[in-house]
C-alpha cells in the first residue's frame, strides 16, 4: 500500500493496481456455445502450449485468460479489441475480488477469533486451547465446529472501495484502502457503468462505446511486486 493526499491535505491510504490493457482472445456466442461470454488476456509470458498458441493466433502470449458473462448483444466486442483504465472515473465505487493470503495451519485464536482460557492458576498450558468441543450426549462433534486448520488462501470479494486516482499512461488504479491477496497478485474490478472497448485498427478519437443489460465492468488488476520492474500490463474485461 502507499498513500495519496486529497483536496484538503488528509492523507489517503491506497493500494496501486496495474489493470490493464486487457484484449479480448474469445467470443462466445448462445448459438454455438449455448452462453454469451467474452475472454480476455493480460500479462506476458515467454511460452505457452501449442493449444494455446493455435487459440492466440495473431495475438500475444497472455500469462492469464479470463472469461466473463455477457449480454448478447454486445456487437462491439470484437478479437483484439482492447479495455483500459478509461473505463473507471475517480470516485467510482467498485469491488475488488482475489484471493487471501495463505496462512498456514493455525489455532482457533488467530483463526477464528476465540479468546482462549483465563491466564490463572490451573490453566498450566491451555491459554490458547479451544476447550470443549461437543456435548456428552451425541457422543460425536458437530459439523462445522470451529477448530484448528488451514488458514488463508480463500476467495475474498472487498465491496464499495472508491477510486481515488487513476493514470491511463502506465494504466494504474489508486483504490482507498486494502485490498485482497498478496504482492503481485492478480485481483478482478467490478463496478457500475458503461464499457469503453477500444478497438485494436480504430484511431484513438473513434472508441465506440458498449453498454451492456447489467452494466457491469470487470477488470483483472495485478498488484506490482516489491524489488521487481513494475508490471505495466494488466487484464480488463
Amino acid at each position: 500500500m502507499t498513500q495519496k493526499f486529497d483536496e484538503k491535505g488528509m492523507v489517503v491510504p491506497v493500494t496501486r493496481l496495474v489493470a490493464g490493457p486487457c484484449v479480448v482472445t474469445q467470443l462466445k456466442a448462445v448459438t454455438s456455445d449455448g452462453y454469451a461470454a467474452v475472454q480476455i488476456g493480460f500479462g506476458s509470458k515467454k511460452k505457452i502450449p501449442r493449444s494455446l498458441q493455435g487459440h492466440l493466433k495473431n495475438l500475444a502470449n497472455f500469462r492469464y485468460l479470463k472469461e466473463f458473462r455477457i449480454t448478447a448483444d454486445n456487437s462491439a466486442l470484437s478479437k483484439g479489441s482492447k479495455l483500459t483504465v478509461k473505463n473507471f472515473t475517480v470516485a467510482d465505487l467498485v469491488d475488488v475480488t482475489g484471493v487471501s493470503k495463505g496462512r498456514g495451519f493455525q489455532g482457533v485464536v488467530k483463526r477464528h477469533g476465540f479468546h482462549g482460557s483465563p491466564a490463572s492458576h490451573g490453566h498450566k498450558d491451555q491459554l490458547r486451547m479451544p476447550g470443549s468441543i461437543a456435548a456428552g450426549g451425541p457422543q460425536h462433534v458437530f459439523k462445522g465446529t470451529r477448530m484448528a486448520g488451514r488458514m488463508g488462501g480463500d476467495q475474498v470479494t472487498v465491496k464499495n472501495l472508491k477510486i481515488v486516482e487513476i493514470n491511463p499512461e502506465t494504466n494504474e488504479i489508486f483504490i482507498r484502502g486494502a485490498v485482497p491477496g498478496a504482492r503481485g497478485g492478480l485481483v478482478f474490478l467490478t463496478g457500475a457503468g458503461e464499457m469503453a472497448v477500444e478497438l485494436e485498427s480504430a484511431p484513438a478519437a473513434e472508441v465506440p462505446e458498449v453498454k451492456t443489460e447489467a452494466k457491469a465492468e470487470a477488470a483483472v488488476a495485478e498488484k506490482p511486486a516489491d524489488g521487481q520492474e513494475e508490471n505495466k500490463e494488466a487484464v480488463k474485461a
